[in-house]
């Protein structure tokens, strides 16, 4: 499935929901007191018209704005693959939208009118009649469409539609359908307008449900799981719940459109834990657009680092002194160097990174681009007034990460070590380790690389040498049977400048 196709696809589901969302709003606080099936009479229906025309307007724009999004989506279908269904699903969208946006515009124009001028027999035979119009043609031509909408999903394989959700579109269409036919059957079976309002308003709070589920299953086909990064799965490992959240392909999407701010953060006790890699071992890892930085004799190695660091009050940089009501959680990235070939600029690339609250790390799993961001069962970074520093890190049963460590400082900086085979000295190390402020990332499916940009300024003077054990069963998996060598950073102060975007 080519790319373009897919995303304006993805594209209309999310404006459709969002749209129907507002709708919704415009509908209880603009249009209820004007609708038979509201809370007044058609007397006052008849005054709320006449002396609130410009928010009645309002709120029959963003419901003509909804019956677009149907349209859009019925030609994402068509797009995607020419079939009847989807043609169909056209077809069926426009007989709809003729006698509902005809009903509407009518409404919007001739029925301020006549509310203003009228007489109330008069408006209430014109308001019947639009309403039919509206409720019942064009109703029902949007649900037909949205069976034909339910097949297109359905029977296209890349997508996975689960049966459960083919159930749960018959359902929300046949409900749809019967609120649409309705004021067609004999009188001892119609509903009142109370009861169609009111199954109107359960049918669209299912269909935003339907709309995300839908978006869902089509963002999944272009964003599978990943071993690392993003898309790795992410398991919670107390509140199962926030799974559903935090891996839903949809939310993340939404969470695009929200624009990003500066955000600082006073760490303190910043532990590197660094080990020289052959290349070949750290390249699985690199994601699509990016190169790993391979260092030393023949360009044979690479570095990986996982450095784990205590917050201080990580928020907003726009709240001031209001960021102390802010947490202070344990965080550990674990990252490869790489570099943008387009550019040459160099950065990081996180393969994991986990911390000890839930709500940074639900906030970073949805609105951080390159930000994987896990959650701890427990993690603690101490440092003695001994020099002695102990890390815990502990993954639980929801992610495979964990790691401990004994240190304690050394006061001579050391003249050898295991980056002696890809460094001239130990400051020549810390020059490449150190300085590094930005973070990149990649979305194969946008065709666009993701670079966050921070800053540290961390002097290489303030790295203080360590020395002790390190015992890891994640670490391995990178590392293989590579050599720790570490170093802490006493206090840095950490700012979250901005995130850019670029085609790959």
């Amino acid at each position: 499935m080519s790319r373009g196709p897919q995303l304006f696809l993805e594209r209309t589901l999310l404006f459709s929901f969002c749209i129907h969302g507002v709708a919704m709003l415009a509908m209880v606080f603009f249009l209820l007191a004007g609708l038979p099936g509201g809370p007044n009479d058609g007397a006052a229906r008849m005054l709320y018209v006449a002396h609130k025309p410009w928010l009645w307007r309002l709120g029959w724009f963003t419901w003509q704005l909804t019956a677009l999004s149907d349209l859009l989506i019925s030609l994402a279908l068509l797009r995607i693959r020419w079939r009847l269904a989807a043609l169909l699903s056209t077809l069926l969208v426009v007989a709809g939208m003729i006698p509902d946006q005809m009903g509407q515009i009518l409404w919007m124009t001739q029925g301020v009118a006549l509310a203003q001028h009228g007489t109330l027999a008069l408006y209430s035979q014109f308001e019947a009649t639009v309403f039919g119009w509206i409720g019942v043609f064009g109703g029902g031509g949007y649900t037909l469409a949205a069976v034909g909408w339910t097949w297109c999903f359905a029977t296209e394989k890349a997508w996975r539609w689960p049966r459960s959700l083919t159930t749960y579109s018959l359902l929300l269409w046949s409900l749809f359908a019967f609120l649409s036919v309705s004021p067609l059957l004999p009188s001892f079976l119609q509903l009142s307008s109370l009861w169609i309002a009111t199954g109107n308003a359960l049918g669209f709070i299912l269909l935003l449900t339907w709309l995300a589920l839908a978006a869902e299953m089509v963002m999944r086909a272009a964003r599978p799981d990943q071993e690392v990064g993003r898309s790795a799965p992410w398991h919670h490992p107390r509140a199962r719940v926030l799974d559903l959240i935090a891996n839903s392909r949809f939310l993340r999407t939404l969470c695009e459109y929200v624009p990003m701010v500066a955000f600082l953060s006073d760490i303190k006790r910043v532990l590197y834990v660094n080990y020289i890699v052959e290349a070949s071992r750290l390249e699985p890892f690199v994601p699509v657009g990016l190169e790993l930085q391979r260092i030393g004799p023949d360009d044979r190695f690479a570095l990986f680092t996982f450095l784990t660091y205590k917050h201080g009050h990580f928020g907003p940089r726009l709240l001031g002194p209001l960021r102390r009501l802010f947490p202070s959680p344990v965080q550990t990235n674990w990252r490869i160097y790489v570099r943008d070939p387009r550019t040459n600029n160099s950065g990081v690339f996180f393969v994991t990174n986990a911390c000890s609250s839930t709500l940074v790390a639900l906030g970073a799993r949805l609105f951080a681009e390159g930000m994987p961001m896990h959650v701890l069962q427990a993690g603690s970074i101490e440092v003695g007034q001994d020099g002695t520093v102990e890390l815990l890190l502990d993954g639980g049963t929801g992610i495979a990460l964990d790691a401990q460590a004994s240190l304690r400082r050394i006061f001579e900086q050391p003249t050898s070590g295991p980056w002696d085979c890809c460094f001239a000295s130990y400051e020549e190390m810390l020059a490449y380790c150190v300085p590094q402020d930005r973070a990149f990332s990649t979305q194969p499916w946008y065709a666009r690389l993701t670079r966050q940009e921070i800053t540290l300024n961390i002097p290489l003077t303030s790295c203080e040498p360590l020395a002790g054990s390190v015992h890891s069963r994640t670490a391995p998996l990178f590392v293989g049977d590579a050599a720790p060598f570490c170093f802490l950073v006493p206090t840095v102060t950490f700012s979250f400048e901005q995130e850019l975007h670029a085609s790959l």
